[in-house]
């Protein structure tokens, strides 16, 4: 049985939602046990990350999966703030050989994601992890419109699209498809590689 877990920040609700969606993927895989770590502004003081409950959560996991809004062309500093925990962590090495990946959303089709991206892709290498890429080739060049990977995130998911002022978040039905798509394609890797 693997253990996925889902480590993330989001501030306006479009990134919790493509949390639950990589979740629900992940959870499609048969005995996968996944959990849902949100990162809340509490859980930060004096600008450094703490939560003794995730920390154990995630060095049980056999897969990582990171997630973190774009803001201003890089991940929300609160995910950061997380990132930097993870220096004593890496000390260790013990999070060498997870299965890990990544998510972002941000109000625009470009936003930079993918600098969010490969900075978790950093992140995971620094520690030894193994990256899972997303898999999917977009949909509109398969005759498709489902809207999988409609903004071409090789790298990991992807998410675009703001809710107008005063409503709830939302995110793109293609973009939900293409996280869970993504979720369970990580939840079927690590289960490989715990049998």
């Amino acid at each position: 049985m693997a253990i996925v877990s889902i480590i993330y920040f989001s501030g306006t609700g479009h990134n919790h939602l493509m949390a639950e969606a990589v979740a629900s993927g992940a959870k499609q895989v048969a005995g996968a046990e996944v959990n849902l770590l949100r990162i809340t502004g509490d859980q930060i003081k004096d600008g450094r990350w703490s939560n003794d409950d995730y920390a154990e959560k995630l060095a049980k996991s056999d897969a990582i999966i990171f997630g973190a809004p774009t803001y201003m062309g890089g991940a929300a500093s609160q995910f950061k703030a997380f990132a930097d925990w993870t220096g004593g962590v890496w000390f260790k090495q013990g999070w060498k050989d997870k299965i890990a990946g990544g998510f972002s959303h941000s109000g625009t089709p470009s936003g930079d994601k993918v600098v969010t991206l490969q900075y978790m892709f950093a992140l995971s290498c620094q520690h030894g992890m193994i990256w899972v890429s997303n898999g999917e080739f977009p949909s509109m060049y398969l005759g498709k419109t489902d809207g999988v990977n409609r903004l071409g995130g090789f790298s990991g998911a992807m998410g675009a699209g703001g809710a107008a002022q005063g409503q709830p978040a939302a995110i793109d039905s293609g973009d939900k498809l293409t996280a869970e798509l993504y979720g369970k394609r990580i939840s079927e890797f690590a289960a490989k590689v715990t049998k």
